[in-house]
């Protein structure tokens, strides 16, 4: 515990893929916070615009740098976990909250035909965000989208800046959803060449396939 200032410094500055310092990252963070006050209100609604104003989508050219950067996703209105964590890492590290790009390995039960195709059910480097409200580091995901899930018939996974919110074991029906196998943890900043090294020896027909203009939303079964 001694140098978490040093450690929490390092999750505040701007680096190559959280980058924090974009006027339009900026923009997005404090009018998403509003009249916030405290660290884990103004987490809780960076959590909400993020996950909700951002649509998920898989579907995107991996060897893209842009896909994995926090303002290019936010121009985008788009992007898929990787993107989406740094866009909350870096819009809560505009606000003065320490932040960092966590990843791991997850088994998901629920996903789109074409998806399972080009990647199986296991995805690795899988990205959630972990926020340092009050002191102590919080993991929360804000990948899927409200309108995605309730198409998938999932309940949008919430975050109350005290508790990890990492996807529900169980959708509302009570499937298998998602299931964590390995954790990567956490980093100061997207380790943008290794998760694509891993992509290219494990999912080649993903990174193969072009990116395309159908919509996962619209491909996911209920």
């Amino acid at each position: 515990m001694g140098n978490m200032t040093t450690d929490n410094t390092e999750y505040l500055r701007a680096t190559p893929f959280v980058d924090c310092d974009d006027p339009a990252i900026q923009a997005f963070a404090r009018s998403a916070v509003g009249k916030a006050r405290t660290v884990k209100d103004k987490a809780i609604a960076l959590y909400r615009a993020v996950r909700d104003s951002i649509q998920y989508d898989p579907y995107i050219d991996f060897f893209d740098p842009a896909e994995f950067r926090a303002s290019a996703v936010l121009h985008a209105g788009k992007g898929f976990c990787v993107g989406k964590s740094a866009v909350l890492a870096a819009a809560a590290r505009v606000c003065g909250i320490p932040a960092r790009p966590g990843y791991a390995d997850v088994r998901n039960h629920l996903t789109s035909k074409r998806l399972r195709d080009r990647v199986g059910d296991t995805f690795c480097w899988h990205s959630y965000t972990e926020l340092n409200i009050d002191g102590k580091w919080v993991k929360c995901t804000p990948a899927f989208d409200s309108a995605l899930c309730e198409r998938a018939k999932i309940k949008p996974l919430d975050f109350d800046g005290v508790n990890d919110s990492l996807f529900h074991p169980f959708d509302q029906a009570g499937r298998r959803h998602m299931e964590y196998l390995k954790d990567r943890g956490a980093f100061a900043d997207v380790p943008f060449e290794t998760i694509v090294a891993d992509f290219k020896r494990l999912y080649p027909k993903l990174v193969a396939a072009s990116p395309t203009a159908a919509s996962f939303r619209d491909e996911v079964t209920t």
